[in-house]
């Protein structure tokens, strides 16, 4: 009978479960669903309600990407009410081994098993087949993580919480821009500007420098929906030069810091863009100003332009990845 392992991406708004069958050395999503996650007073009860409604039976083992550390297989993610341990979910799931990893670790996993077609290629450089793999995620907040290539094709995954890092600005605007959010903020780290609510913090700064008034239809739609959604799509579409000009500036510090964390880990076996925020703003990644930022390092930039950089496109690579750390468990 094949073997089934149950794998889940954990989030503040949505908690994503599948299960998965293993077919030789591949994993075949049998069934998944998404579900609100505040609505839930844990984790376990989620997995139940998931569990009753399918009819597979032997669950062999299960991994859960989670946000924030965790450690001594504990987490206690920040933006959910919930503490999540391993031994708890073990004992939920009738005795089957869990593993809990970071989300980002678990994109890290699936990045190493998506085909081709689940991502887009912004920098073609010329990377290792089994180098060292950095990954920079911009959505709600700012994740990071590499996998540091072993021997034959194994990896070892480095977890971070680099997105907590100071930010570092490069050229006068930037620092500026530094300045307008520590006098707000104190501490300015990364994911102060590369995030959603980072790409609302860069509007903000370029709109109290602006000589242009904030348009009428742009004040409606910044109060009505999403206002990192609205930012980004006046911009996309060159609507309003101000939205405009915070695009390019958040694409020109992703690079920047996508850039420094290739250095840091050395990621010759390529650098992947995850999250939510880079599928979105692709022909955006694509103009010039993302690669300028993460080449713009003095005398390693000839280097770092040789390392390919994709974009993942597939929404459930967290998902995927955690599925792969539950069989290896077995």
């Amino acid at each position: 009978m094949p073997r089934l392992v149950l794998a889940g991406d954990i989030g503040g708004t949505k908690t994503l479960l599948g299960i998965f069958r293993q077919e030789d050395r591949d994993l075949v999503l049998v069934r998944e669903a998404r579900y609100p996650t505040a609505q839930f007073p844990s984790l376990e009860s989620i997995c139940a309600e998931f569990l009753r409604a399918g009819p597979e039976v032997g669950i062999a083992a299960a991994c859960f990407g989670v946000p924030g550390p965790v450690i001594g297989g504990t987490a206690t993610p920040g933006n959910i009410r919930w503490q999540i341990s391993d031994k708890a979910m073990s004992s939920a799931l009738g005795g089957v081994q869990v593993a809990l990893i970071n989300d980002m670790g678990a994109s890290a996993y699936g990045v190493i098993h998506l085909p081709d077609t689940d991502s887009v290629v912004i920098n073609p450089g010329a990377s290792l087949m089994h180098g060292n793999i950095a990954l920079i995620a911009a959505g709600t907040g700012l994740g990071q993580a590499a996998l540091l290539a072993g021997k034959g094709e194994r990896y070892h995954l480095i977890g971070s919480e680099g997105g907590h890092a100071s930010f570092a600005p490069a050229g006068g605007e930037q620092i500026d821009l530094l300045r307008f959010l520590e006098h707000e903020f104190g501490h300015v780290s990364w994911e102060r500007v590369l995030s959603g609510p980072g790409q609302v913090n860069i509007y903000r700064f370029l709109r109290s420098r602006s000589t242009e008034p904030e348009p009428g239809w742009l004040t409606s739609a910044l109060a009505a929906e999403d206002p990192a959604r609205a930012i980004t799509e006046a911009g996309l579409s060159s609507r309003d030069s101000v939205c405009a000009h915070a695009v390019e500036m958040f694409c020109a510090m992703y690079g920047a810091e996508a850039g420094n964390l290739a250095l840091t880990v050395l990621a010759l076996g390529g650098v992947f863009l995850c999250g939510g925020i880079a599928p979105k703003i692709l022909p955006a990644l694509k103009s010039g100003a993302f690669m300028r930022g993460f080449t713009g390092k003095g005398r390693l930039a000839t280097m770092l332009g040789q390392i390919e950089v994709r974009v993942v496109t597939n929404p459930d690579v967290a998902l995927l990845g955690a599925a792969h750390s539950a069989l290896a468990m077995l």
